[in-house]
Order: structure tokens, then sequence, then C-alpha cells
């Protein structure tokens, strides 16, 4: 039934879009919806826009609004979505997944449609994408100066047509900060709370420490969640059944294999992580600096020396957090706790963030007129 369904949507979206329903989402994921979410509302809400929100994701949070502007659709992740993509007849497409044209997602070959990403990380992009990942958009709206660099003298490097970039920023950031505000109103308690967020690949901090790391916060009366990536879910099964064996009926001890809840995220105390791109939303919304375990950072790109830049997430670790090695996770508890009750850091985080991110506050904004003026100029 589930295929049968998704063919039946991909029916509904093209009669849709052939009704004049021309700006399309796609999400990827449930994160994606993170990226999207003010966005989303600025265009259907404020500006009265009708949007089709496709997804691959069967219970994506899309379903649960009430929101008469917004026509959501899943398709899976196989042969509908496949199709879906190759024969999209829309003047815009916003979408956060990468590799559009390298791999099996191609661009439409019935209309032409603009075709704009939006970043899922403040990362640089030579850094943490493949090399092209974004090669083959239209419009790409960066976070922040180092996107605009990166991107430009890409283009030079590999003489590629030039892009149009967008001063967006990260609508991310903004929906923390907005709840962050909700939260303070709220006057709750934070919590013991030690949230701790690796990233994939083969060395990261789960792999290489995790499981001593929870021991020492746990016997230090910390209460912890930890939140793998999702391919670590997917791909390191022995690694999460064992520390669910050894963990699982401690009640100080979560595994949440979704999304932060907002609840657990805004009444922590303090963010442990190796270089996963939630450790600089923590930084920047809390103004709080981040354990960095430091394992050595996983390269998708295997050119990204061919661009001069250093990658900023490198320039500004020290400067946003402490970074610690493997064999010293003693000294972590006692860093909280100087984390939380002095917080040394603050002042620096929030001038480094107004110097990363642009339009900290209005980046929902800033992107809809840009995509009103596209959709005009298309017309």
């Amino acid at each position: 039934m589930g295929l049968i369904n998704e063919w039946k949507n991909l029916e509904k979206i093209k009669k849709l879009t052939d009704k004049g329903c021309s700006i399309v989402f796609y999400a990827e994921n449930k994160a994606s919806m993170n990226h999207f979410r003010l966005l989303l509302l600025e265009l259907t809400e404020i500006r009265n826009l009708q949007v089709c929100y496709v997804t691959s994701i069967k219970d994506d949070s899309v379903f649960s609004l009430k929101n008469n502007n917004i026509f959501a659709f899943h398709i899976g992740d196989g042969v509908v979505r496949t199709k879906f993509f190759l024969t999209l007849k829309a003047k815009i497409l916003i979408m956060d997944m990468p590799d559009l044209e390298t791999f099996h997602i191609k661009r439409s070959k019935v209309y032409p449609v603009h075709y704009i990403y939006i970043f899922h990380s403040m990362f640089s992009i030579h850094s943490y994408l493949r090399k092209g990942a974004i090669d083959n958009y239209d419009t790409i709206f960066c976070v922040g100066e180092h996107h605009e660099k990166e991107i430009r003298e890409t283009e030079k490097i590999y003489q590629l047509k030039p892009k149009k970039l967008t001063k967006y920023g990260f609508g991310r950031l903004d929906t923390l900060l907005n709840e962050k505000e909700k939260f303070q109103q709220m006057n709750i308690k934070t919590e013991n709370l030690i949230i701790i967020s690796p990233s994939y690949g083969n060395d990261n901090l789960l792999n290489i420490c995790g499981i001593e790391l929870i021991e020492i916060l746990l016997k230090m009366n910390f209460k912890v969640l930890l939140r793998p990536h999702f391919l670590i879910l997917k791909n390191s099964n022995e690694l999460i059944k064992k520390i669910q064996l050894k963990f699982g009926n401690n009640p100080n001890f979560i595994l949440e294999k979704g999304i932060i809840p907002p609840t657990k995220f805004h009444n922590s105390m303090c963010m442990i992580s190796d270089w996963s791109g939630i450790s600089l939303e923590y930084a920047f919304t809390f103004e709080r600096p981040v354990i960095f375990i430091d394992v050595p950072k996983k390269i998708l790109n295997q050119n990204s020396e061919d661009i001069s830049l250093k990658p900023m997430e490198i320039s500004i670790r020290e400067k946003i957090g402490f970074v610690v090695s493997p064999n010293n996770l003693g000294i972590i508890p006692q860093i909280i706790e100087n984390i939380f009750n002095n917080n040394p850091l603050k002042e620096q985080i929030k001038k480094i963030r107004s110097e990363t991110v642009y339009n900290i506050g209005k980046s929902a904004i800033i992107g809809a007129d840009v995509i009103e003026k596209i959709y005009k100029d298309l017309k």
C-alpha cells in the first residue's frame, strides 16, 4: 500500500503544480523542517502564498500543521522520488539536500525549474560536503560570508558558471533563538543534563570514547542525553546495542534517536560533540562554550585542499569551546561546572556569531523576498 500511495501522491503533485502551485519544498528527512520552518511560515502565513511540501518522511511534522496554504505529500525515498525530480513542473524547488545531479537525484527533464539550496549546517562547504555538492543549484542561500567566499573560489578554480548567492542566514538558529526566549519567559530551571551529539564517520567520539565518557558523566550525577547522528544509528547497530545494554536501565540516561526535544535542548547545561554541526547551533543559541572531543575530522571532499580558505568550523573551534583529548576525559566534569557557572567565553561567542551568520532573526524575511522576486521574474 505504501508504494501505491506514493504513486498516487505523485499524481496529486503533478495536478497541483499544473494548476499553478509553483513553489515547492522537498524534505529529505525530519531535520529538513528545522531549516524550512520559519521560511515556510513567512511565505504561507505572512505572505499568503501557496506551497507544495514534498517529503520522504511518512510521519513528517508538516502533516500536523494546520495551514491551508501548505499542500503536503509523502513520496518515500525510492523510485517515486526519482520520478518526482525528473518530471517536476514547478517554477521553484527549495531543498536542503546536496548532490543534485551527482547521483540518482536529477534536475527536471521536462521544465526549467529554478533550484534553491538551503544549508543544513553552518560549516564550510569544502570540508563537510562532497566536491560538486551544490554546483547544480541556481541560487544558494548562504549562511555567512564564509559560504560566499568558498563558493566564489570554487567557481573560479573549477571554472563553473556563477550561481546567484543570497545573504540569507541560518533559519534553524533563528528558530532556536525564538525558542530560547520563550523558555526564558517560562522560567524553567535548567536540568543537570549534558547532551552528547557525535557526528558520523569511523572516528566519531562515540566509537572512540563514547562509553567511557557516558560512564564518567553518570558517575558525577549528571543526566546524559545521547543523540547520535542518524547514520550512526543506521550503520553502527552493535555499538548502539552495547550502549543500550550498559546504560538503558539508568534513569539518568536517554538515547534520543530522533530530534532532540526542545525542552531537553533548552534546559541542558552543556553540549559535548566532536565535529557535529549542531555544536555551532548550541554555542550560538546559548552563547555558551561547547566541549569538543579531539577526534579526526571526517572529510567528505577529498579535494578540499583545492580551496585555500581554512574551514570556518576549524578556525573558530577553540574560540567557542574547549577541545579535550579522548585520553583526558576526566577533566570534563570540571569544565562543565566552569562553563555553566562562569561562562568565560560568552562575549566572544556573541561576537563570533555576529561575524559568522547573516541576518540573525531575519533570515525568513530575506529568503521570502528572494523567492518572491524569483517567482515574479519567472512568470
